[in-house]
């Protein structure tokens, strides 16, 4: 072992690597995945069928949570990059890290959705205002990390091999879907129907950004598990994360879908029939990506199966948000046909969805509580060069 490398398993030294100061120089993006987890948990609780008034509640508490979580990640995101600015070129760069930024768009979409169908019919108008604002706000954010940081990855530092890829470069790509369906969730109560179809073609440019390129991103990836097999057991978790792109692709093109039927009508945008026309062709698009989406969940599945014991990290969030949006394209179906096969699958799916979203939360407030999980790979050269000048100012 090198002297580099055991200088930087040993305990921290540094005063940054102590108490809260810790805690805010590794809070790394990739928090943001507790916010998704919770964030799709209580809109699959909100839209499970066979619904109950305790369920709503239920579902409604846990976005609560999940609006404390979020913005609880907002203010120590913020003191991160405030009082440490060279982390962000750092985490900016990381070929890893760097992925996980997507997870704060689709955080915010998931409140955002949340907003729309719990605050709307409790706060009235202007509540439809806020949530287009942000999502406004959701759908640029996605935009600029998606391309930008997709673009870093290829101009910027060194050569990247296709053995260590993970399906963590979908995160980046999956929010402009995520956006694209949380748009048609808004441009449903926009009281302004210009506005409204303006939002749902934006939403339309979004799906088309994110899905075809996450697909291209699918065939790198199934490329590199037949070669070279599959992730090491601490990354494992992102097998599950292709089902992410299928099923939030095709919950997205479904509402979009059934709101081009009635805002078109209204704006008389097109033919009459263009609007029906577009909800078939988009719940076909959907069946089709549900179906594909079954092959990643087979997938997934044996490889957790091969892989047997791995230990628990942040990434086991991986298994929510993916499972979840599938979850909620099943549902979505069994609303669309309709189908009670699809229905009681959907909830069948949503139920373990919930069930691993506590087995995780549990996993990390212990975490939490003993500081195992604030640990920041991207800080190693700064880390080491912070207690070289420390050694030397002992000296």
């Amino acid at each position: 072992m090198t002297n580099e490398s055991q200088r930087t398993v040993q305990p921290p030294t540094t005063k940054h690597d102590q108490g809260w100061r810790r805690v805010v120089r590794n809070f790394t993006p990739s928090w943001f995945s507790v916010t998704m987890g919770t964030g799709i948990v209580s809109i699959l609780l909100h839209n499970i069928p066979y619904n109950g008034a305790w369920i709503y509640w239920i579902s409604s508490g846990i976005f609560a949570l999940n609006v404390l979580l979020f913005g609880l990640g907002c203010v120590i995101s913020i003191l991160r990059y405030t009082l440490y600015p060279e982390i962000f070129k750092v985490m900016i760069t990381h070929p890893v890290q760097s992925m996980f930024i997507g997870t704060f768009p689709m955080s915010l979409a998931t409140i955002i959705n949340m907003t729309v169908s719990v605050c709307v019919p409790v706060w009235g108008e202007w509540v439809k205002y806020l949530a287009w604002g942000l999502w406004i706000f959701d759908a640029v954010v996605s935009v600029v990390t998606a391309l930008s940081l997709a673009f870093i990855l290829m101009t910027h530092g060194n050569e990247i091999h296709l053995s260590s890829m993970t399906a963590v470069w979908l995160l980046l790509i999956v929010s402009c879907i995520v956006a694209a369906s949380s748009g048609a969730i808004v441009a449903e109560v926009l009281p302004n129907k210009k506005y409204a179809l303006w939002t749902l073609l934006v939403s339309y440019v979004l799906w088309g950004i994110g899905v075809p390129l996450a697909l291209m991103v699918m065939a790198i990836y199934f490329q590199r598990l037949t070669l070279h097999k599959l992730p090491p057991k601490a990354v494992i978790v992102s097998v599950f994360l292709p089902l992410g792109p299928l099923g939030q692709g095709g919950y997205g093109i479904m509402k979009l879908g059934q709101c081009v039927q009635d805002i078109f009508a209204k704006t008389q945008t097109l033919e009459t029939t263009s609007g029906p026309i577009l909800y078939t062709l988009g719940f076909l698009v959907a069946f089709v990506m549900w179906s594909f989406g079954l092959v990643w969940l087979f997938f997934a599945l044996a490889s957790i199966t091969k892989s047997q014991k791995f230990s628990f990290n942040i990434g086991w969030w991986g298994f929510t948000f993916p499972l979840g949006v599938y979850a909620a394209s099943t549902i979505q179906i069994g609303t669309e046909l309709p189908s009670s096969f699809f229905q009681v699958l959907g909830m069948i799916l949503a139920f373990f969805v919930v069930l691993l979203w506590i087995i995780v939360s549990i996993g990390t407030l212990r975490r939490v509580i003993s500081g195992k999980l604030f640990f920041a790979p991207c800080l190693a050269d700064i880390r080491v060069l912070e207690e070289d000048k420390e050694a030397g100012k002992a000296a």
